[in-house]
């Protein structure tokens, strides 16, 4: 009887199932602790108030899980191809290119997009609490722009994992910074001024907090100062004024 048995679990096809409900299992396991250790390390905090994470929230699901799942995906496929090759399905030598050189490229690609793009959303977010106090439009628009230029750094790491030739990556890199400094200089150039103005303004002090003044068809008492802006707040209005405005209309001080 036990040699029935034993022959019965030496054919290939047996052992090939034997193998697939291993790796099956196996990649649930891992799947699982992958997604409980991430929770440990603090993940969820890190991510929290991230787009992405808002959108996965969503969905009914987690960054941890999602990297937790994405783990036991490829231990799955890898159990599928030792299947295969357990029934005769795919030769050797495909079978280990796949498993040595293919997947393991494509889950640290995969991984890659990933964390970029959380850390791109993190990023984003830190950006836009640092910027809020500065009450121009422009500025609204950094956030997003340091955001997308760590995705795309992502995306080239990520095609430069599954082949994509070297060469091609750095005129994508070379054209995307191009195209970066020219929208730069296009749409921020009255930020910028501003920001130049306001050096100029804070090094000579043409007025000081506390000062009655006019800029345009601004008047009231200067409350702040910094290198964007000038806050000026009459009885029943403020007026936020870009340094570039007070440079162009000039300023009446009242004595």
């Amino acid at each position: 009887m036990m040699d029935d048995v034993l022959d019965l679990v030496s054919q290939p096809a047996i052992q090939a199932i034997l193998v697939l409900f291993i790796g099956l299992i196996a990649g649930y396991i891992l799947g699982r602790l992958v997604t409980r250790l991430l929770n440990i390390l603090g993940i969820e905090g890190i991510v929290e108030g991230t787009g992405t994470e808002r959108w996965l929230q969503r969905m009914g699901t987690s960054t941890a899980v999602v990297i937790g799942r994405l783990v036991s995906i490829f231990i799955y496929v890898g159990a599928v191809l030792a299947f295969l090759l357990g029934l005769g399905a795919i030769d050797a030598g495909l079978f280990w290119s796949l498993a040595t050189a293919w997947l393991p490229h494509l889950f640290v690609a995969i991984f890659v997009l990933i964390i970029g793009v959380i850390i791109a959303d993190k990023v984003e977010l830190l950006v836009s609490e640092r910027l809020q106090g500065i009450k121009l439009p422009e500025v609204s628009l950094i956030p997003s722009v340091v955001k997308y230029s760590l995705i795309f750094v992502a995306i080239l790491i990520a095609l430069g994992q599954v082949g994509v030739h070297v060469l091609a990556l750095l005129v994508l890199l070379i054209v995307y910074v191009l195209g970066l400094v020219l929208f730069t200089l296009v749409a921020l150039q009255d930020f910028l001024a501003s920001g130049a103005a306001g050096i100029y303004l804070l090094l000579r002090e043409p007025y000081t907090i506390g000062d009655e003044v006019v800029v345009g068809e601004a008047s009231g008492i200067v409350q702040e100062i910094d290198v964007f802006v000038t806050y000026i707040e009459s009885d029943e209005v403020e007026y936020i004024v870009p340094n570039r405005q007070v440079i162009r209309e000039g300023i009446v001080r009242k004595r």
